[in-house]
């Protein structure tokens, strides 16, 4: 199977249904047309302005979705996986409508629909919601994924058909990141023996680390009571934050990665250069800061790692020069020389505090 009628007409990929284009569209003297033999009625794929607007867009088409059309067996498949696939890309375009607890009336809307939708108990709390698609067999379903913090949840209403989907925290067996020949990249959930795809997600990597940050939380509530009854966030689920899901993730991945206590957590990241003497060079990385440790990554390939305890730290020196430069002596006569570190002057006068150098 493949597009049996594709017409070039337009540029920016904001189609559907014909009926959804608005007046500058329409009036377009290019668009790309979506037709199957047994049907009268077209869709709208693309619109713009000139010939070189509407090849770019076509180019695209070819290499995102044409490609993927010959695993489908009918052309209803075809149209539906193609209207779902650009009814994503709407999503996307319309990302400052998007959730975010900054902006309490959105989320306050988003909280109407959530509770309205699956009358979950009063006590639910709505950590955040995403627009994505929901993969019903070979069909993706567009509408809103909601993470509470007991439940997943999914709602999408799309042309008269409803689907409601509540997942349970405690019910997921398996949570990763995954691709196929349809879906490049979607988040798979499997709950009582059922799987579960999600894609066209805006920031996919951060949606899927809130989602592994809510499972960890109900399987801590299960199995491991002592740490659960000694967290204050664990212990009152009204506490648990966006934000503060954001911040232990990347808090657990620095502990994990440095090979540091699990209880440290991440205060700052600075992007800077280390100098490393005996190779004579300057690293690019990041420096990491907790309560007890400056911890550097490398991100260049140069496989370079330090680990500095605050402890051992003895003076924390800036340079007078261009290079913006942080110097750190410690115990042993061993001096680190972090450069091009932005806000370098206010950073020393923290480090100097936490360390009493």
């Amino acid at each position: 199977p493949c597009f049996n009628s594709l017409f070039i007409t337009t540029g920016l990929l904001v189609g559907t249904l014909d009926s959804v284009l608005d007046s500058t569209a329409k009036v377009a003297p290019f668009r790309i047309l979506h037709q199957t033999p047994d049907s009268q009625v077209y869709l709208s794929i693309a619109c713009g302005a000139d010939r070189e607007e509407i090849t770019k867009h076509w180019e695209w088409l070819e290499e995102n979705i044409m490609k993927t059309l010959s695993v489908f067996d009918s052309n209803e498949d075809i149209t539906n996986f193609v209207q779902g696939k650009i009814r994503g890309l709407i999503a996307e375009e319309g990302k400052h409508s998007f959730a975010k607890e900054d902006d309490p009336e959105k989320f306050r809307e988003a909280l109407l629909k959530f509770e309205k939708c699956f009358g979950l108990p009063e006590q639910e709390k709505l950590v955040t919601y995403y627009s994505c698609s929901y993969w019903k067999g070979r069909v993706p379903c567009q509408g809103w994924l909601y993470l509470s913090t007991n439940f997943l949840s999914f709602y999408s209403f799309l042309l008269g058909s409803e689907i409601k989907l509540i997942i349970s925290w405690d019910a997921v067996s398996k949570l990763e990141k995954t691709s196929n020949v349809i879906l490049t990249e979607s988040i798979h959930v499997c709950s009582q023996g059922e799987n579960h795809y999600f894609s066209m997600f805006l920031h996919i990597n951060q949606t899927y680390l809130l989602m592994e940050q809510l499972a960890n939380y109900a399987i801590k509530r299960i199995f491991d009571k002592e740490t659960f009854d000694n967290d204050p966030v664990l212990d009152d689920p009204l506490q648990i934050t966006k934000r503060g899901l954001e911040n232990r993730a990347h808090s657990e991945q620095f502990s994990a990665f440095f090979r540091l206590p699990k209880e440290e957590t991440l205060k700052e990241v600075h992007e800077c250069f280390l100098w490393v003497p005996f190779s004579h060079f300057n690293t690019h990385g990041k420096m990491c800061i907790s309560e007890n440790y400056i911890c550097f990554a490398s991100q260049d390939g140069n496989l370079c790692s330090v680990i500095i305890p605050l402890r051992e730290v003895l003076a924390i020196d800036k340079t007078n020069d261009s290079s913006k430069s942080v110097i750190i002596s410690v115990k042993g006569k061993t001096a680190f020389r972090f450069s091009e570190v932005k806000e370098f002057e206010e950073l020393v006068a923290k480090l100097r505090l936490k360390c009493g150098a």
